[in-house]
């Protein structure tokens, strides 16, 4: 297996439409992606001194940080507006081996940040709410 490529590990957000288009959202110049679980103990006297963890317990949860330069493209808008109302939006990690993770996604924290004579840039957050799907 072959390294792959930061640039193709893209974070998109859908269009909202019945049949929903997936589009990048650009400038960014880091992505990084975090899957955490809450892990179920049913260590009893009968574990020999280990802990025993239920398979597939506890709530699963996927986190997403980006950071970039603002563009001002159409994505971008519509991450703000998802911002400022707090309302869920379905978004894709696309990499660069075409595999695909999709799911809603709360945005939990949108920064901006410039300097004079330099670019506008900002970080943001998500957080999964429901399954947050392969494909």
């Amino acid at each position: 297996m072959s390294a792959q490529s930061g640039a193709a590990f893209l974070l998109k957000i859908s269009d909202g439409a019945a049949t929903p288009t997936y589009n990048t959202v650009a400038g960014l110049r880091t992505t990084q992606m975090s899957v955490a679980g809450d892990a179920v103990t049913i260590t009893t006297k009968d574990s020999g001194g280990w802990r025993d963890l239920l398979s597939g317990g506890g709530a699963r949860s996927v986190s997403v940080s980006a950071a970039g330069v603002f563009m001002g493209s159409a994505a971008e808008s519509q991450i703000r507006a998802n911002a400022l109302s707090g309302v869920l939006a379905s978004y894709q990690l696309s990499f660069e081996d075409g595999a695909k993770m999709t799911g809603n996604f709360l945005v939990q924290k949108l920064d901006y940040s410039g300097d004079f004579n330099g670019e506008r840039s900002y970080t943001i957050s998500l957080e999964s709410s429901g399954p947050v799907v392969a494909a």
